[in-house]
Order: C-alpha cells, then structure tokens, then sequence
C-alpha cells in the first residue's frame, strides 16, 4: 500500500465522487454551474477543518484543464508568488493555459504578502483560490476580498462522514463494529481528515476495529475552537445570548465549550463579571458581587477546579432578573459627553478651598442634602446647563 496518508488516498478527482456541500456542488450548485460554463472567478472557500476546502481546489483545476500550484501561507513567501507568477504569465503567452494559485491558509498571509496577489488577479494572470478557516472578512484586505467570491462550507454531516468511513474502511480491507464507527463519526466533528485518520490508526491495532479501538485511536476528542478567531468570538456571544435569554443550560453548555477549548477561565470570568452590569445591574446588585468573588477564586485555583465555579456563575446570572438600564444609561451619556464635551460644572457644585474661589462664586447655594427634605430638594438640578433636564436611567419596574 503507499505510503500517503488514507486521506490523500481518498481525495476525489471528481464532482462525483465528492461528498457533501451540496449548495455548491450538487446539480444546481452555484460553483458547479460556474465551472461547466467555464466562468471560473477567484474564490475563498471559507469553513472549518477537514470539510473539503483543498479537494475543491484540485477538482477544479482538472476540469477546467488549469495549471495548479498549492500553496501554504506557512511555509511560502513573496519571492515564491512572484516565481509562480513569472511561470503563469508564460504559460499563458505561449499555451493559453490558466493558472491556479491555491494558498491554503490563506488568513496566515499578512496584509503585504496579500497586496502582491492583486495586480496579477485583477489582469487575469492567476486565479486565486484561498482556503481559510477564520473569517475572510477580518482576515483578508478589503481589496482582495472585493476581487474574490466567498464560498462558505459546512461542516460535514454525520451522513457525509459516514460515507466517507465508508470508503476508508473498504481502503483499507478492515471491519469496523457498528457502535465503534457511530463514535468515530462522533467524535470527528464533521471533520473527514480527523475521521480518516482515527480509523488509519485503529485500523493499525486491529482488522475487526471495536470500540476500544477507536477510543484509544483518539485518546481526546479535539474541538474546533480558536482562542483567536472567529469560533470564539461566536461561542462568547453565544454564551452572553443564552444568559440574557435565561437559560442556564445552554450557558453552561457553552462555558464548558470555552473551557474545554482551552480558553483562559479568568477570561470567561471577566466576561461574566461585564454580563453582570450589562444585562443584570441593579436588578439584582448580588451578581456584580458574586461574578467577582468567582473570578477571584479562579485565579486563586485555575483550572480543572474552577470549572464548577463558572458553570455555578454563568447558571446564576441566566436565572438572575434582567435590567439593562445601566449600560443604556452609560451610552446615552457617553454620546452626550462626546458630543458637548467639557460642559462647565454649576458653580453650586464646584468645590471652593480658597477664599478667592468662594467669592467668585463657587459653592454657592448648593444644598447639603442631609439637612433637607426629598420635597426640599425635589426642584434642584446637577447636570450642567446645556444638559437640564436630560434623563439618562430609567430602571426597570420589578415584576
């Protein structure tokens, strides 16, 4: 048998053969339709690992009789583009033969190795097609992006990965038990390379794979979740929704999917802490305490311990009373403080340590509120002149 990996081994050659993202492949698939008409445009295939980015890049250079270069934004630089663009610009002149320029991690290039691909894709030289797991919007310049089509993948179905071990375990001339195979499909996440390469490994400690052999294939399942990118930014507002919507349960859920990524516990604790004025503030005041109590004891125990202590906050919070009022409050008065700038203070309100000060002045007719009544003090007035009368906090009536 070679020696490439069962993944490689399986890569289809053709629309046929490739399983799912039927949106872009199927009969009526947009770049299906794009690719029979010979109308083939630079592309960005944004989705997550193993969802068939590269497969895509090589089928399309076969059917339209492309030239194909693949490139890592890793390991590859400028003076590499620019060889392969010399090489494109010839082949052109002399055959009329396209050239595909795949870079895979496309994000990884920063914004001047991207401005070098822009001349030759703007005339034609190259088609570029990027693959990229974080979001092209954030992580590939305007410019480009406006040169591209962005197609979105999916994460592969359970029934997509299922035929996809299918095809491996007829590769490899091995069984696999019907329990074992549904915990493999599980556990890859809708990631065919992760589910290929599991079975490759059990496939190397038995010809009849059970279980056990899958589990000790894997040894932890691996969670799609980037510190940095956009699966975090997604899990965070996730987190925040489900709160504000009270529901402990999918808060929970989702704490642990930040945990259990790797994220720093004291970076989900500080987002409570912001949840806890935001969307609870003086609906309930016990929440501010509690969201930094926790935070304090998780940097006191780190992780695994202060697991339970989060899932306890994050719990606490969904079920708390709801009352935004604070953080509308403080937009209110932030545009207000932006908008009229250093307004003068009342001259009632401004502290007068000199003698000069108190006869210009300042302090003037300003009431001790403790030595009058709330009928006393009902008709005066603190904000500055130009803002008399603004109302910024209307909390809201307990139910």
């Amino acid at each position: 048998m070679s020696d490439s990996p069962l993944a490689d081994l399986l890569r289809p050659n053709d629309f046929s053969e490739f399983v799912g993202q039927e949106h872009l492949v199927g009969e009526n698939g947009i770049l299906k339709r794009l690719i029979d008409k010979d109308e083939l445009v630079s592309i960005i295939f944004w989705g997550p690992p193993g969802c068939g980015k590269t497969t895509l890049a090589r089928i399309i250079a076969n059917k339209t009789q492309s030239h194909f270069f693949h490139f890592s934004a890793v390991t590859s630089g400028i003076d590499e583009v620019k060889k392969v663009v010399a090489q494109a610009k010839e082949r052109k002149q002399l055959y009329g033969t396209k050239t595909i320029l795949f870079i895979d991690e496309i994000h990884r290039f920063n914004k001047l190795q991207q401005d070098a691909f822009l001349p030759h894709v703007e005339v034609g030289t190259i088609v570029l097609i990027g693959a990229t797991t974080e979001n092209p919007s954030f992580e590939v310049i305007g410019p480009l992006l406006s040169r591209c089509r962005v197609f979105v993948m999916k994460s592969l179905s359970e029934n997509d990965l299922g035929k996809i071990v299918d095809r491996g375990i007829n590769k490899l001339n091995v069984e696999v038990e019907v329990d074992a195979k549904q915990y493999l499909v599980d556990s890859a996440n809708g990631d065919a390379r992760n589910a290929l390469n599991i079975l490759e490994i059990a496939a190397k400690l038995s010809k009849l794979i059970k279980l056990k052999d899958i589990e000790d294939a894997i040894q932890k399942k691996t969670l799609l979740y980037d510190k940095s990118g956009e699966e975090h930014y997604n899990t965070i507002s996730a987190l925040h929704k489900s709160m504000r919507g009270s529901d402990p349960d999918a808060a929970i859920y989702y704490t642990l999917r930040m945990l259990e990524g790797g994220d720093d516990p004291l970076y989900v604790a500080r987002r409570l802490i912001r949840f806890s004025s935001e969307d609870i503030g003086n609906a309930d005041s016990q929440a501010l305490q509690l969201a930094v109590s926790t935070y304090q004891a998780c940097h006191f125990l780190g992780m695994p311990e202060c697991g339970v202590m989060l899932v306890q906050l994050a719990a606490y919070l969904a079920l708390a009373p709801k009352d935004n009022s604070s953080y509308v409050a403080e937009a209110k008065a932030k545009a207000d403080v932006k908008e009229f700038g250093n307004l003068p203070v009342p001259l009632k309100l401004r502290n007068a340590p000199t003698k000069l000060m108190k006869e210009i002045g300042y302090g003037k007719d300003y009431k001790y509120a403790h030595d009058y009544s709330t009928e006393e003090l009902k008709d005066e007035t603190y904000l500055p002149d130009k803002l008399k009368g603004k109302k910024y906090y209307f909390p809201k009536k307990k139910s």
